[in-house]
């Protein structure tokens, strides 16, 4: 009776992953087609089935992050990343050493900083750095594990005197941050993807905050040139040929 219980059991267990496998598949398919819709309608039933796998929970706070774009209002902006939020930080605790875990939570709060306040931003900013230095540390390949690194160099380089004030209340003493560095972590990004057109175009930007246009020219066109491949790239080469504009 016991044998019988435990060839059922697993059984069931076979049964249960080989759903998850299949409804994973078809969640990725969406996914690659930027319908966080569409790839949610099969990530939610394989969480239920595997509620602690820390990779379909990366995949599912991604969702909530793509679906952002689709929302008008930024209460329902905000709720959905603060869904977002949820599924990354249960990511981490289900796999504290997850390099992506870590890197879901600093995009979760990358994606929710226009929507916040100048001291809210400030707040996030140190939680972006925190989460995109572990991911680094954890998977030093990680392109925008770096990528991330650089835009918050380039944005607390790049802030107001206001907003230093506000800086210096929430970190204690305003952090060492520079374009030099922002400049730095792009060229790694790069490095490790040169396919990635925001690695380019933010490079670009950061040499426009330094006054350097030939070069903020060079980086920023290099990014234009190539082709949309991810749901921001978009919104990265508008941000692009505004800085253009702007020299």
């Amino acid at each position: 009776m016991k044998k019988a219980l435990i060839l059922c059991l697993a059984a069931w267990l076979l049964n249960a992953q080989a759903n998850v496998t299949d409804l994973v598949r078809e969640g990725d398919r969406f996914d690659q087609q930027f319908k966080p819709a569409e790839a949610l309608k099969y990530y939610l039933p394989a969480e239920k089935l595997a509620p602690n796998d820390a990779s379909l929970l990366v995949k599912i706070a991604r969702q909530y992050v793509f679906r952002m774009d689709d929302l008008k209002s930024t209460t329902d902006k905000l709720g959905s990343a603060k869904t977002a939020l949820a599924y990354a930080e249960r990511a981490v605790k289900a796999s504290p050493g997850n390099s992506d875990a870590h890197l879901s939570i600093a995009i979760v709060y990358g994606k929710m900083t226009p929507l916040l306040g100048n001291k809210q931003k400030i707040e996030v900013s140190k939680k972006i750095k925190d989460s995109a230095e572990k991911a680094a540390k954890l998977n030093p390949r990680d392109d925008y594990a770096w990528h991330l690194l650089g835009r918050w160099h380039q944005a607390l380089a790049g802030m107001s005197s206001l907003t230093r004030g506000i800086a210096q209340l929430v970190y204690g003493s305003l952090p060492a941050a520079s374009n030099e560095d922002a400049v730095t972590y792009f060229n790694k990004a790069i490095a490790l993807n040169p396919n990635r057109l925001i690695h380019h175009i933010e490079l670009g930007r950061t040499y426009a905050q330094m006054g350097k246009a030939a070069e903020a020219k060079a980086s920023i066109n290099k990014g234009l040139a190539m082709p949309n491949k991810e749901k921001d790239d978009a919104e990265t080469k508008r941000r692009g040929r505004e800085t253009l504009e702007s020299l």
